[in-house]
């Protein structure tokens, strides 16, 4: 049975995910129904969007419930194909409080261009991310395969976390990025400060090669 506390949580952490997909719309960063977003209601339960609804034009029917395996708490809702790559990362983290994917095209597009991860350098920006508090250090996102096996994909990741520190996201080829933050906001920080330095990136391979 779930938690009052969860209950109790539900619709402010809908609220947020909400605000987020008409913020994310606005910016181009998930057309159609694509992206899926999560956050957390308690130690055992977390609000994530329901397969299938345009996130732009999401409502509290668009925003279901499920428990740490995924399965889900709310009569006649589907939840997201990939709830799998959410309820993992609760469980590795309990700081976890929101996870947040897009498939903007910045994102797409590098995670098309390159193979095993991208790195960044020297960029203030970095001070967006907990525990960066210098432009002097590097910032890697590792790019994983696309794969319609979820259950395999979540366990490369898991494979990767298992053996990298200070991972703020990662990519998923042709697919998007995945990130995730203390809360709903310190996600959507998150996710700004990655599309800045994919465009950034983006800009800098364009200009290399006049």
């Amino acid at each position: 049975m779930m938690t009052i506390r969860a209950t109790l949580a539900f619709p402010k952490r809908a609220q947020e995910l909400m605000r987020v997909g008409k913020f994310f719309y606005k910016r181009g960063w998930v057309p159609a129904t694509s992206g899926n977003f999560s956050a957390r209601l308690d130690e055992s339960y977390v609000a994530i969007t329901a397969s299938g609804h345009h996130k732009g034009r999401l409502n509290q029917d668009g925003i279901m419930i499920v428990d740490l395996d995924g399965r889900p708490c709310s009569p006649g809702q589907k939840p997201s194909a990939e709830t799998l790559l959410h309820t993992t990362l609760y469980r590795r983290d309990p700081n976890i409080k929101a996870i947040l994917h897009i498939h903007s095209v910045n994102a797409t597009v590098l995670s098309l261009l390159h193979r095993d991860a991208l790195q960044f350098t020297d960029y203030e920006v970095f001070k967006a991310f907990p525990g960066i508090d210098t432009h002097r250090c590097q910032l890697v996102v590792p790019i994983f395969p696309n794969d319609q096996d979820i259950a395999r994909l979540t366990n490369a990741v898991e494979r990767y976390l298992d053996d990298h520190s200070q991972i703020y996201g990662y990519l998923i080829a042709g697919h998007g990025l995945y990130t995730w933050g203390a809360s709903v906001e310190e996600a959507c920080r998150h996710i700004e400060a990655f599309e800045f330095l994919f465009e950034c990136e983006l800009l800098m391979q364009r200009i290399s090669k006049k």
